[in-house]
């Protein structure tokens, strides 16, 4: 018990036997509804395989929205630490008056539109898995004309008495409630409806168990409350009896209530399915495209280490195919198949040797043997190393050397 009223599982299956459990639904009640009578709603839902969390509301949390704050607030706690364990669909079930008694404040608090919230992940983990809303006797259009059959709980109904102090008492409390209205129910009231109608945002199919024979939620404001959601776009279902009265559905068509419930219930299971098929595939998307950036990062990475294998200091490297590898591979046709690098230090001008392999590849001409009297000048450099440039002084002014390279 809490300031506000209670929360407590109708029925818990335990987590290593859970495997029959389709989902959860969130039971709202208020006082006009008595704990007997809930039970068999609890056992109706356990009876297709579904856990059952309970809020039921006081009487006054009608008409103090802290106090409905303040319940759902412990309610959406209790569903979010079960729902961290194990996602599962969870529909909302309101009877009576529960709407405003607590119902609408969880929409605000789950939705954002309010300053007190949750942390986001846990309100987005419970929008995700809600995917379904029913409505019995519900919901009630609270206007003064109202107090006097709601103002007192029914088991005070019930005591015995004369009838005319139960009618007294019941005016007197129905007079002081429309001082409340008198100082701002009203603008309450509209934000109740408004809350009711954003729920739409949640993109869930509505279920409406009504009767014509309903005093207290009369079915014009019902079938008007269908129309609107239906305006908005959501999958509404009303289904709509004649000799039942308020909270007594369930009582008087036992099998038609209990088929409508079910077949609702798949449909909402299907509806949580396909969310999380499509959450699967966008975070798969999301997944194959961060991999494609990081492969793509990692190519550059390699790109530019490659390229910085040109050591900057005295000592300087080159990394390059062997060419005895190269030839072996380009007669075998499998170069692609496997390559690897051998190193060789930058040759040192005055050591190069016209005559052997290298001064064959660089010129690729019969160099003169006697190269006595030649002018070696350093005029440029390679990655801060001296190459050399040779001007011949000899009467041979007309000798060309062809420099074009293997490499």
């Amino acid at each position: 018990m809490m300031g506000g009223g209670s929360v407590y599982w109708g029925r818990k299956e335990e987590s290593n036997n859970n495997k029959g459990v389709k989902g959860i639904v969130v039971i709202f009640a208020w006082v006009s509804i008595h704990e007997k009578h809930l039970k068999n709603y609890v056992d109706l839902y356990s009876s297709l395989g579904w856990n059952s969390l309970v809020s039921r509301a006081d009487f006054l949390n009608a008409y103090y929205p802290e106090r409905a704050m303040s319940l759902a607030f412990v309610l959406l706690n209790d569903l979010l630490e079960e729902l961290k364990i194990r996602t599962c669909p969870v529909v909302f079930v309101a009877f009576s008056g529960s709407p405003k008694a607590c119902m609408y404040k969880v929409f605000q608090i789950i939705q954002g539109t309010v300053e007190d919230q949750l942390n986001q992940d846990g309100s987005q983990l419970i929008r995700n898995c809600v995917c379904g809303q029913i409505y019995d006797s519900s919901p009630v259009d609270f206007a003064s004309d109202l107090n006097a059959q709601f103002a007192l709980h029914p088991s005070i109904r019930k005591m015995p008495g004369p009838a005319k102090l139960v009618s007294w008492i019941a005016k007197g409390v129905a007079s002081g409630l429309d001082g409340l209205y008198l100082t701002g129910f009203e603008s309450q009231r509209a934000e109740y409806w408004q809350t009711l109608y954003s729920s739409v945002d949640l993109d869930v199919p509505y279920l409406i168990l009504c009767s014509e024979n309903d005093e207290l939620a009369s079915y014009p404001v019902i079938s008007n409350f269908a129309q609107c959601l239906q305006d908005l776009g959501a999958d509404v279902k009303v289904v709509k009896w004649n000799g039942s009265p308020h909270l007594e559905h369930y009582k008087h068509y036992p099998i038609q209530y209990r088929a409508a419930v079910a077949s609702f219930l798949e449909k909402a299971t299907s509806v949580y399915s396909h969310r999380i098929l499509k959450f699967g595939e966008r975070n798969g998307m999301h997944d194959e495209i961060s991999e494609l950036i990081f492969g793509l990062q990692k190519a550059a990475v390699n790109s530019n280490q490659s390229l910085r294998r040109v050591a900057l200091g005295p000592s300087d490297h080159f990394f390059l195919p062997s060419s005895a590898e190269y030839h072996n591979n380009r007669e075998s046709g499998s170069l692609q198949d496997e390559q690897r690098e051998r190193q060789f230090s930058l040759p040192v001008p005055r050591s190069i040797n016209a005559h052997g392999v290298l001064g064959q590849i660089l010129f690729d001409a019969c160099v003169p043997k006697n190269v006595e009297g030649w002018d070696i000048r350093f005029s440029g450099s390679v990655n801060r190393q001296p190459f050399a440039s040779a001007r011949r002084n000899s009467p041979f002014l007309g000798f060309k050397c062809n420099r074009r390279s293997r490499l």
